[in-house]
């Protein structure tokens, strides 16, 4: 388990949505620093935050920021994207973009950062997923974090000697911009950000945010074919 009070963090996409909330949930906690990403410059007034530059489709881009950063202890990866794309009829540089910056891009950020986080003690990695890890029905999005879902579990056995904790993360729909025009219940960005952070300071491998994620994982033992986005609640 890491304590989050006393400790330099990156949380990636962190102008918006849970990126944002897990700033705020991080300083709450008493985080020392938190380092936080965008793909354009932005600008936070709080003395504790350092804004940055980062594109995580770039190898360039992460290893300018592993450079600044080089005193973090916790990466929290939760840079994503929603594009409309369908495996077989949709643009296929949709369905590569997807897959470059929900696949790669974390596992860019991981190769980038697992030597910091080994120097500076072990710390922790959380990659952020969803309960489409788990369900067919929604395209390259879902099929990317199923793999995100996979390589996270890899990591964690690659970065156990290091003692690096790896913290797998599945949500539903929260109430940020990227899902605002699905119309299913949300849970706002706050509360999944404080159960995220409750579960790495508790030792957590994975953090199940809400009550659907927990149903649709349970489900897993079950028939593949009901493994659907539409059997989602």
């Amino acid at each position: 388990m890491v304590a989050v009070t006393g400790r330099v963090a990156v949380v990636t996409g962190g102008r918006r949505g849970l990126g944002a909330a897990l700033v705020d949930e991080l300083l709450a906690r008493g985080a020392r620093k938190v380092y936080s990403t965008a793909r354009a410059a932005y600008i936070d007034e709080r003395p504790e935050v350092v804004t940055a530059e980062l594109e995580v489709r770039s190898a360039e881009s992460v290893a300018a920021l592993a450079k600044v950063a080089a005193d973090a202890e916790i990466v929290f990866n939760n840079a994503g994207v929603l594009l409309p794309a369908a495996l077989l009829t949709g643009g296929l540089e949709s369905v590569i973009e997807t897959f470059d910056v929900n696949v790669f891009g974390s596992l860019r950020m991981a190769r980038a950062f697992a030597p910091i986080l080994a120097a500076n003690g072990g710390g922790a990695l959380v990659n952020m997923h969803s309960v489409l890890s788990w369900l067919a029905g929604s395209g390259a999005y879902g099929a990317s974090k199923a793999a995100a879902w996979s390589v996270t579990n890899s990591l964690r056995l690659e970065l156990a000697p290091q003692n690096t904790q790896v913290v797998g993360v599945h949500a539903g729909f929260i109430d940020t911009d990227m899902v605002a025009a699905i119309e299913r219940p949300k849970t706002t960005p706050a509360e999944i950000a404080a159960r995220i952070v409750a579960g790495l300071e508790s030792g957590d491998t994975e953090v199940l945010a809400d009550d659907v994620t927990v149903t649709v994982k349970a489900a897993l033992s079950g028939p593949v074919e009901h493994l659907t986005f539409s059997s989602a609640g």
